[in-house]
């Protein structure tokens, strides 16, 4: 749905992006990768309004934080 605008389930073009930074934490979607608020990784999510299907994403960029925190 990421890339071509298109549910991969139903087909539908009719898709939701939800963003998922700080400022729409309460409908956004975050990772914490330190101790304050203000190291985290922003996970942004995809809805189809036909049959609900969703995506999660994450920035290519954001992958070295997540792979400090949580990689042994």
């Amino acid at each position: 749905m990421k890339n071509k605008n298109i549910c991969p389930k139903c087909g539908s073009k009719d898709i939701l992006f939800i963003y998922g930074g700080m400022e729409s934490s309460a409908y956004g979607n975050v990772i914490r990768v330190g101790i304050t608020m203000l190291n985290i990784v922003e996970v942004k999510r995809y809805v189809c309004c036909n049959c609900g299907f969703s995506e999660e994403w994450i920035d290519l960029d954001d992958i070295p934080k997540l792979k400090k925190k949580f990689e042994d």
